[in-house]
């Protein structure tokens, strides 16, 4: 099961089991399929939609998509996120990280930062592409940038170390 929130209003309840697709509990059909990367072509209830990924945020488990040309916002919740909010764990304070790690392996397409720079929370630190798909790294809080560990077009590992804070 999936919560799926669009453009920070209207929540879908998002669930497949076996042959099923239900949208809030109502059975849909539907057919997808990808067309080129990051690009597919939907069929429901006899209209035909286009849609692409355009951002990918995976950490964050924060989209942005492009139906027939108009951008949304998406914000996914999976059941362990559902089982954090249900037992009020979901807002307690994250522990101060001083390093932000590569999420996946992939290559640097954009540096934003540089050391020295004063960064706030969610500002936008590298653009890394994996599987075709640009994911955009963000700053976990505000703070100052210590190092880059990272030149744009290196290949980076799983968890090695792209920025520094002070």
């Amino acid at each position: 099961m999936l919560k799926i929130k669009i453009n920070n209003s209207k929540t879908l309840v998002f669930t497949q089991d076996k042959n099923k697709t239900l949208i809030n509990n109502k059975e849909i059909n539907w057919d997808i399929i990808e067309i080129k990367n990051n690009m597919f072509h939907i069929i429901k209830d006899n209209r035909s939609y286009n849609a692409e990924v355009v951002e990918a945020d995976l950490v964050q488990k924060k989209f942005v998509i492009k139906v027939n040309g108009i951008k949304h916002d998406l914000e996914v919740h999976d059941q362990f996120d559902l089982l954090l909010e249900k037992l009020g764990m979901n807002k307690r304070a994250a522990p101060k990280k001083n390093v932000v790690e590569a999420p996946m392996p992939g290559s640097i397409l954009d540096i934003k930062v540089k050391e020295r720079d004063n960064v706030k929370k969610d500002d936008t630190l590298i653009v890394l592409e994996a599987m075709k798909m640009e994911n955009i790294i963000k700053s976990p809080g505000d703070g100052v940038i210590k190092s880059v560990k990272v030149r744009k077009g290196e290949g980076v590992e799983k968890g090695q170390v792209l920025v520094e804070f002070e």
